[in-house]
């Protein structure tokens, strides 16, 4: 309900823009479509990989290897993933969805989202070459480190 809600707003601020000035609406939903054209084959290749991922595992393995009952050793797992992919947020969440669906733990997901999030190991030379080698390394390991906390956090809420 609330989702029809929010298209519902998209669509009413949209008719008040074309009504208000018809040329910028224009202009804007032009690059807004370039926009999508460009992102478009990068999210369509993440999905694909996903879903390839997704259909190579089964629910067995995926509770096995990020299931409640993983523990520590799921944690390090979706840690060490996590700071090493590269995706997108808006395409990790469906991601971290799907994942719980299969069967992973709410604190191994969250581990894995947070570190995809905060922690850059692909990214980690260039960091280190505009913010220095200890400060990029300091950056991470802080953020390493918050993502476990607020990963056992979620997962204390979402069992309580």
């Amino acid at each position: 309900m609330f989702t029809y809600f929010l298209y519902g707003a998209a669509l009413a601020g949209l008719i008040a823009s074309f009504c208000s000035d018809r040329q910028k609406t224009v202009k804007a939903l032009r690059k807004a479509w370039r926009s999508f054209e460009n992102i478009l084959p990068s999210v369509l290749a993440v999905l694909l990989l996903i879903g390839l991922i997704l259909s190579l595992l089964d629910t067995q393995t995926v509770s096995r290897l990020l299931g409640a009952e993983s523990g520590l050793r799921g944690i390090v797992i979706a840690a060490i993933v996590g700071c090493i992919t590269l995706i997108p947020g808006f395409v990790a969440m469906p991601l971290a969805a799907s994942l719980v669906a299969a069967g992973a733990g709410y604190t191994q997901v969250a581990v894995f989202i947070s570190t995809l999030m905060m922690v850059g190991v692909a990214t980690l030379p260039m960091e280190a070459r505009y913010f220095g080698r200890r400060t990029a390394i300091k950056r991470n390991l802080l953020f390493l480190a918050a993502a476990l906390v607020t990963s056992l956090l979620v997962g204390g809420v979402m069992a309580w």
